[in-house]
């Protein structure tokens, strides 16, 4: 009976933990809350690492997500959010940062790396191939001796 009792009330606390991370906000209608959900979903929260602002539990973000509804509450657009959070946090909030300057080793960087090691393997290969060819020439012209 006693790790039952123990069950129920982890049960418990875990429910209760979960229940306090929602924030309950006045949405007008279906609509308007899927539009926050799904743009909380593209900022990032600016403290945590690779969390949204919709899954963080931290208070920044708590709080971001406040002002996110209270300035769609004011009737501003979706980039308007967007800018004024790029603006106060850079572009580190934006999950899909837009193709700057600034940004092209982000975009840009992963292929590039990837390009380089192919071109190294493919040098580091053919002179491995040669060294093994004048390796098997001079072993077989000193045989001859």
């Amino acid at each position: 009976m006693k790790p039952y009792l123990t069950l129920l009330l982890l049960a418990l606390v875990l429910c209760c933990s979960s229940a306090q991370a929602i924030d309950p906000l006045p949405f007008k209608d279906r609509a308007e809350e899927l539009r926050f959900q799904l743009l909380t979903k593209q900022l990032r929260c600016p403290l945590c690492q690779n969390e949204s602002l919709a899954d963080s539990q931290a208070g920044v973000a708590k709080d971001l997500r406040q002002k996110v509804f209270a300035m769609m509450q004011a009737g501003q657009s979706d980039e308007q959010i967007k800018t004024f959070l790029t603006d106060r946090y850079s572009n580190f909030v934006l999950y899909d940062p837009p193709l700057k300057g600034g940004t092209l080793l982000l975009w840009f960087g992963p292929l590039a790396a990837l390009i380089t090691g192919g071109f190294a393997l493919l040098l580091i290969v053919r002179r491995r191939a040669r060294q093994a060819v004048v390796v098997s020439t001079t072993t077989a012209s000193e045989e001859d001796w």
